[in-house]
């Protein structure tokens, strides 16, 4: 397959207080998430004026993957479209399809299996092709990376750097803490072709991580942004409560890596920044959270080596991966299902 374009797949958030209702209802439609869960989200932006910082960090990638596109010889132009918000996906499908462009290779901000972190974006993709028309160029989501050096190396530095901020004295007493977002149970369930795909890539890069960058600590994988009905099973525990057993254990400082995210956004900035760190201040505990790729080189380089991968199909290209789970390119049909809607 020739390929002529890539395309940046993100999220999307709001950038003025009256787009955080809209797109709220983008982001829950058909998912009966309660209102006064709504009304906190909504709290959530308002508290950062009404505006995600999402939108700019994608913007930032862009231009920090077209500079080494550029950079490193591989003439492909980089657009970008979102989930959520404008720029909505389909809208720049329609640019591409404009531009001439037929066959695209999309790069997803999100490194795991599972319905809400791939399969959606699969979705999302099919939707906004749809709407463009039979013209519409094809694009083929990229394979996963939470175990490729580009993903993992920087979380490994940002957790050496957190730790050099603790006070060396408490070495003994300080724990890792790997946090991603939780899903429902029944989601987790289906999130791959043999089932617990995402809480299993998960633990990978916790391992990966924490033996690279502390052997000596012990670590925890937890849950953070939880949303829907409440009867409804999500992934627990969730970091605050988490956080509640440490002191108990003789834990008196924590790092914790948001190792689901790729950067800076909101549910980091909030979940962990504010909510996690008045908890563990509450606790009396030493708390510092370690910062996640964002434009780091080495995950901007790793964008450009996962496009010639699949430029370059069984090529002489390597496929650099330091974990031992299955990793495939296509996902197989009904793989990773959504949860049933109560």
């Amino acid at each position: 397959m020739a390929y002529d374009a890539v395309v940046l797949i993100s999220f999307g958030g709001p950038e003025r207080p009256e787009d955080v209702l809209p797109f709220l209802a983008n982001v829950t439609r058909g998912r009966n998430v309660p209102p006064e869960r709504l009304a906190e989200v909504a709290e959530h932006y308002q508290h950062f004026g009404g505006v995600s910082p999402i939108n700019q960090q994608c913007r930032d990638l862009l231009a920090a993957i077209r500079a080494d596109f550029a950079a490193h010889g591989l003439d492909l132009p980089v657009y970008w479209g979102n989930r959520n918000w404008h720029p909505m996906l389909a809208d720049t499908v329609a640019q591409m399809r404009a531009d001439g462009v037929r066959s695209a290779l999309g790069f997803v901000t999100s490194a795991y299996s599972g319905y809400s972190s791939c399969r959606q974006y699969l979705e999302d993709i099919a939707s906004a092709r749809a709407a463009v028309g039979p013209d519409a160029p094809r694009i083929d989501k990229l394979r996963q990376y939470w175990d490729h050096p580009g993903f993992v190396e920087p979380h490994v530095d940002a957790v050496t750097a957190a730790l050099g901020t603790l006070d060396p004295d408490r070495r003994a007493t300080t724990r890792l803490v790997f946090t991603a977002h939780s899903i429902p149970v029944s989601m987790a369930a289906t999130a791959g072709p043999e089932g617990g795909r995402y809480e299993a890539q998960l633990r990978e890069t916790a391992a990966l991580v924490a033996a690279a960058a502390a052997p000596d600590l012990r670590y925890d994988l937890v849950w953070q942004s939880r949303s829907g009905p409440p009867h409804v099973p999500w992934l627990e525990p969730d970091i605050n409560d988490h956080l509640r057993t440490l002191p108990e254990q003789g834990v008196t400082s924590v790092v914790v890596s948001p190792i689901g995210f790729v950067s800076d956004h909101l549910e980091v900035i909030w979940d962990l920044d504010t909510e996690a760190a008045a908890t563990a201040k509450q606790l009396g505990l030493d708390y510092v959270r370690a910062a996640t790729p964002g434009t780091d080189p080495r995950f901007v380089a790793m964008v450009r080596e996962l496009v010639t991968e699949r430029l370059n199909p069984g090529d002489t290209v390597p496929r650099r991966r330091l974990g031992t789970l299955p990793a495939w390119d296509t996902c197989a049909v009904g793989c990773c299902q959504p949860p049933r809607r109560s």
